[in-house]
């Protein structure tokens, strides 16, 4: 499975970034999913809900199917959270794995950059940053900074970077 991910500082435009670029993979015929990965809790259904309620009884797993689509939820429990590697194992074949976050985990990453934000780069320091999506012009870093908004470029190094491009 090809993964690639973005990752970067809070409020530096690493969600946009990822919808942009998962509806280019598309365009260019790819199948897509991704893989968000949160430090807070996270809730993915409302207080009163049916799954809610399940979840809230103590359910370990609540998987929801409806004509339109399907999800699991997995509660930990008091059990460590699993590994990038494992969690990608449950996911179905596709193309590319798009995966916010993960900022030291070991996959090829995408670094997003607002110069707004106030924060030094992560690239310096990590060698799985193969390129920087920046607002601003970068100098001196190791690795080939592209224009933030330039989505088609960013998508085309990624699928260079992976052996992907055709």
């Amino acid at each position: 499975m090809n993964i690639y991910g973005v990752t970067g500082w809070k409020n530096t435009g690493k969600t946009g970034l990822m919808e942009r670029l998962v509806q280019e993979m598309v365009g260019r015929g790819l199948t897509v999913s991704t893989v968000k990965h949160a430090h807070h809790d996270t809730e993915t259904d409302l207080p009163g809900t049916d799954s809610y309620r399940h979840r809230q009884a103590g359910a370990r797993e609540v998987l929801l199917s409806s004509p339109r689509r399907w999800a699991l939820m997995h509660e930990l429990r008091e059990e460590s959270e699993p590994m990038l590697a494992e969690l990608l194992t449950r996911l179905a074949p596709v193309d590319l794995v798009l995966v916010e976050g993960y900022k030291r985990a070991d996959h090829p990453k995408i670094e997003a950059h607002r110069a707004a934000a106030g924060r030094a780069l992560l690239a310096p320091d990590n060698s799985t940053i193969r390129a920087v999506a920046s607002d601003v012009t970068l100098e001196g870093l190791p690795c080939p900074v592209l224009p933030l908004d330039d989505t088609a470029a960013i998508a085309d190094f990624i699928l260079r970077d992976l052996g992907m491009a055709r």
